[in-house]
C-alpha cells in the first residue's frame, strides 16, 4: 500500500508566474487551506480587487477582522498563517471589496466543504493509505480505445437508500459493497458518477458547482469518497468523474463576484450568463481562471485516482451564441460565434491532462458537429478522448419510439450513423437525460404490448453493444425500470422479481461478458476497419446485417429484426465458410423471449450474398438481435 496525499509547499514565484499565466495545474497544494503540523493553518485565496481579505473561523471565534491575510506581490494572491487553526476547523474568507464591502465567501480551493445547506470551508488533509497498485499500473490498458469499455452512469443519491430509512442517503463506503456486486453481475468495466464535487442545491444532480476541489459532504468526508475509489479498482472497475468546467450558480457564497468583481465570470451577461441554466459562464480569456479549472480537473485524477473524466455541456462552451437569440450573444474577433477562449482553455486542458496522465481518459459531452472534438490538438484538434455520440442516441430511440408498422419509412434514421461513425472515437450513451423531464424510462419509450416493449428494449441494448463505440447506460436502465428517474429517491429494486426486468437485467449482464470477452466488439470500435455492412437495405423487412472485424480479421455477423414478425430464411453474406455459432439471441427465453433461434447456429454456404463469398441463411426472431461467430 502507498500513503499519498498532496504535500503542500508554499508559493513559489516560479508558482506566481505560471497561475498568472495560465499554465498552472497544481494550485491544489498550493492555495485554500493547508494544515502544518506544529505550525498552524496555511491560508492563500485569489482576489486580485480586494482592499483586504482576512480569514474567520471555529479558530478565531468567528472574528471577521482578527487574521488579515497579506498580499503577495502583485499576484492578487492574499496568505497568511494562522498558529491557532487546526483539522476540522470550518472558515470563510471576508473580503472587503473596493468600495468597502464585505464578502463572506467560501474557499475556492477548499479541499472540504461542511455539509449543505451549510456553505463553510473545512481545513481537511487529503492522507489515505491506497491499496490500487495493481489496478493503477495497467488502468490505461482498461479504457483505451481498443479496449471493452462499458460504462454504469448513476447518480450516487439516488442509486439506493437506506431500506430501512429511504430518505436517508448512503454514504461512499457503505454503497461500495453493493454498488461493487451490482457492477460485477452486470459486467461493466468502468462506473461514471455524476458529478461528486460539492453543491448547494442537490436538485442540479451535482451540475451546479461550487466546491471545485471538494467532494460532497453528503455522502461522507474526502477519504471516504477515496475509500469508494480504491474498493472499485480493487474489484477491477474503473472510475469515471463527470466535471463540469463550462458554468457555476451564482450562490452569493462562492465564487459570483468574489472579490466585488466579476473575478470568475464575465461582466457582460451576453458572455457570462447562460440562459439555460440560470447560471455564470467562466471568463476563459482570464489566465487565473483557466489556471484554476485545469488545477481542479487534475486534482480528482491525481488525490482520488479518478481513471476518466467526463466533460459537461462542452457544446455550450464552444459557441458563444449557444441557447441565445440573435442580440443576446457578442460574436468573437473575428464576427464568429465560435468561443475562442474557450477552445484555447479545452485544448491546453487536454494537452496537460494527457502530458500529465496518458492512461486516462477526457470524454466530451459534446451535442453538435463542431469537427475534431476527439482529435489531437496538434493535428488542430481540440484534443478529447473520447465523445459521446449524441446523434446516434437521438435516432436510435426516436427509431425504436415508433411503431414497427411505419420503422420501414424510417430505416435512414439506423444507417444515417456510418457517414459519420469513424469521425470521432465515439462513446454511445443511454445517459440520464433522456430519462427525465417527462421523457419517460426507455422501457416505456417502447411501443407496443408489455411483451413487445421488453423485446424493443432488449434489442434496443443489443444494437447498441453490436455498434462501433464505447458503451454507456444510466443506472435503472439495466433492469429495465418502468418509473422516470427521481433524484430524491431510490431506483425501483423490487422490479427485479419480475421475470421479464430480471432477463433484461440479465441480457445486459450476457452483453457486456460478450462485448469484453470477443475482440471483434471492441478493439475496432474507433477504427473502419472494424465495421461494414452486409444488408444496410432491407427498409421493407426492417433487418439491419453488418459485421464486426478484430485486429487480427476474425469476424461477428450482427442481425437486427425490427419487427414483431419472425423472419425466416433471411440470408446474410458472411467472410468464411462452416460453422457459424449462436453467441447470443435477445430472444432466448432466459432474457423473457419467445425462444425463436437456430438451434445453436448455421452452416454457411458456399454462395456469394451481399458483397460477400459466403451465404447464412438465418431465422431472425420477432424485434431480435442475433450475435454469430465462426467457429
Amino acid at each position: 500500500m502507498t500513503r499519498e496525499h498532496y504535500d503542500f509547499t508554499r508559493l513559489s514565484d516560479d508558482d506566481l508566474y505560471w497561475f498568472n499565466e495560465g499554465t498552472h495545474r497544481t494550485l491544489a497544494t498550493k492555495l485554500g487551506a493547508h494544515f502544518l503540523p506544529d505550525v498552524g493553518t496555511s491560508f492563500a485565496v485569489w482576489a486580485p480587487n480586494a482592499r483586504s481579505v482576512s480569514v474567520m473561523g471555529d479558530f478565531n471565534f468567528w472574528n471577521p477582522t482578527n487574521q488579515p491575510l497579506s498580499p503577495r506581490a502583485s499576484s492578487g494572491i492574499w496568505e497568511g498563517v494562522v498558529p491557532e487553526s487546526k483539522l476540522g476547523d470550518v472558515y470563510k474568507y471576508v473580503i472587503t471589496a473596493a468600495n468597502g464591502t464585505p464578502l463572506e465567501k467560501a474557499d475556492p480551493f477548499a479541499l472540504c466543504s461542511e455539509t449543505p445547506p451549510r456553505t463553510g470551508s473545512v481545513v481537511w488533509d487529503l492522507h489515505y493509505e491506497w491499496r490500487d497498485q495493481e489496478w493503477m499500473s495497467q488502468r490505461g490498458r482498461h479504457i483505451s480505445l481498443d479496449a471493452p469499455v462499458s460504462v454504469y452512469e448513476m447518480h450516487l443519491g439516488s442509486w439506493r437508500r437506506d431500506p430501512a430509512d429511504p430518505g436517508r442517503l448512503l454514504g461512499y463506503r457503505e454503497i461500495a459493497a453493493p454498488l461493487i456486486e451490482h457492477i460485477t453481475r452486470c459486467g461493466f468495466t468502468h462506473v461514471e458518477f455524476l458529478p461528486l464535487m460539492e453543491h448547494p442545491f442537490y436538485g442540479s444532480w451535482g451540475y451546479q458547482t461550487t466546491g471545485f476541489f471538494a467532494p460532497t459532504r453528503r455522502y461522507g468526508d474526502p477519504q471516504d469518497l477515496m475509500a469508494l475509489v480504491d474498493e472499485l479498482h480493487q474489484a477491477g472497475i474503473g472510475v469515471i468523474m463527470d466535471w463540469v468546467p463550462s458554468h457555476f450558480p451564482a450562490d452569493a457564497f462562492a465564487l459570483a463576484s468574489f472579490d466585488g468583481t466579476h473575478l470568475f465570470e464575465h461582466e457582460d451577461l451576453r458572455l457570462g450568463f447562460h440562459p439555460d441554466w440560470k447560471s455564470l459562464i467562466f471568463n476563459y480569456g482570464r489566465h487565473e481562471v483557466r489556471s484554476f479549472l485545469a488545477s481542479s480537473a487534475e486534482h480528482w485524477l491525481s488525490a482520488y485516482h479518478v481513471d476518466g473524466i467526463r466533460v459537461d455541456a462542452v457544446a455550450s462552451m464552444l459557441y458563444r451564441d449557444y441557447s441565445r437569440r440573435p442580440g443576446e450573444w457578442l460574436p468573437n474577433a473575428f464576427g464568429g460565434r465560435e468561443n475562442l477562449e474557450a477552445i484555447e482553455f479545452l485544448r491546453q486542458l487536454n494537452v496537460g491532462i494527457y502530458e500529465d496522465h496518458p492512461d486516462v481518459q477526457v470524454i466530451a459531452e459534446e451535442s453538435t458537429a463542431f469537427p475534431g472534438i476527439s482529435r489531437p490538438v496538434h493535428l488542430g484538434g481540440i484534443g478529447f478522448g473520447m465523445k459521446w455520440d449524441m446523434g446516434w442516441m437521438h435516432d436510435t430511440l426516436d427509431y425504436l419510439a415508433r411503431d414497427p408498422l411505419y420503422r420501414r419509412h424510417h430505416h435512414g434514421e439506423l444507417t444515417f450513423r456510418s457517414v459519420y461513425a469513424f469521425s470521432e472515437n465515439f462513446m454511445l450513451p443511454l445517459s440520464h437525460d433522456e430519462v427525465v423531464y417527462g421523457k419517460g424510462s426507455l422501457l416505456t419509450k417502447m411501443p407496443g404490448d408489455e411483451w413487445q416493449r421488453f423485446a424493443n428494449l432488449r434489442l434496443l441494448f443489443g444494437y447498441q453493444f453490436a455498434q462501433p463505440g464505447k458503451k454507456l447506460i444510466f443506472m435503472g436502465g439495466e433492469f429495465a425500470q418502468a418509473r422516470e428517474w427521481e433524484h430524491d429517491s431510490s431506483l425501483e429494486w423490487s422490479s427485479l422479481e419480475n421475470a421479464n426486468n430480471a432477463g433484461i437485467q440479465r441480457w445486459v449482464g450476457d452483453l457486456n461478458r460478450l462485448y469484453r470477452e470477443v475482440p471483434a466488439l471492441h478493439e475496432l470500435d474507433c477504427d473502419p476497419r472494424g465495421f461494414t455492412w452486409t444488408q444496410p437495405n432491407e427498409a421493407d423487412a426492417s433487418i439491419l446485417s453488418f459485421l464486426r472485424f478484430a485486429h487480427d480479421g476474425s469476424p461477428v455477423l450482427v442481425v437486427c429484426n425490427f419487427t414483431p414478425v419472425p423472419r425466416n430464411n433471411c440470408l446474410a453474406g458472411v467472410p468464411v465458410g462452416g460453422y457459424w455459432k449462436e453467441l447470443l439471441n435477445s430472444d432466448a427465453l432466459d432474457y423473457g423471449g419467445s425462444g425463436v433461434g437456430n438451434l445453436g447456429g448455421a452452416e454457411a454456404h458456399s454462395v456469394p450474398t451481399h458483397g460477400m463469398p459466403r451465404t447464412l441463411t438465418l431465422t431472425v426472431p420477432p424485434l431480435g438481435c442475433l450475435f454469430l461467430a465462426p467457429q
